[in-house]
């Protein structure tokens, strides 16, 4: 008996070598398989095609709030002011470093867009989404980026238009702008 139990022992791991062969042998064949089927795939054009955005890893935003400001409103008899918190968002820590080297001369422009406006075009959301545009180009100017001007809302005559000319590409460019958004973190007028 004592010579089976060797044999015995020998023949599990020979059995447990093959098992383990034959399970790495059909993982490297379906890492193949796919391997070939993202090929296929890439070739065919199923996958849209990279961009080198999707290539960079995504860094989280930088956030810089700015201190809250007290602004008289532009309407007739001046006795309406706004308190308006805002923060900014940011590509990353370089672009809040240089936001912050030029915040005086922003946070004047701001001062000066706001005490243009009257309170009935800041109670709109329209208003306040304009108003967020052109804090934007305010703060982009000092780092040499331009915000294009909003356009006017299409009217269902335009969009019918562009729909007819569905082989011209899209209409969209790189926005390398490190000032992504302006948010508001507090809203008042009084």
């Amino acid at each position: 008996m004592s010579e089976t139990a060797p044999a015995r022992n020998k023949k599990l791991i020979v059995i447990a070598a093959v098992v383990l062969l034959l399970v790495a042998l059909g993982g490297a064949a379906a890492w193949m398989l796919l391997a070939k089927r993202g090929a296929a795939d890439d070739e065919d054009g199923e996958r849209p095609a990279r961009t080198s955005q999707a290539a960079t890893p995504k860094t989280p935003p930088t956030f810089l709030p700015m201190e809250n400001m007290v602004v008289n409103l532009a309407d007739p008899g001046g006795d309406r002011f706004a308190q308006i918190g805002i923060t900014l968002e940011l590509a990353d820590a370089k672009a809040a470093e240089q936001v912050k080297a030029y915040m005086p001369s922003i946070r004047s422009g701001v001062l000066l867009l706001v005490s243009q406006r009257t309170t009935d075009e800041l109670l709109t959301r329209e208003g306040k989404e304009k108003l967020a545009v052109d804090v934007r180009r305010e703060v982009s100017r000092p780092l040499g980026y331009t915000v294009p001007k909003p356009k006017k809302r299409a009217t269902q005559r335009d969009l019918d238009e562009e729909d007819d000319d569905e082989d011209a590409p899209p209409r969209r460019r790189a926005d390398d702008n490190p000032v992504r958004q302006v948010l508001f973190s507090s809203f008042i007028i009084q």
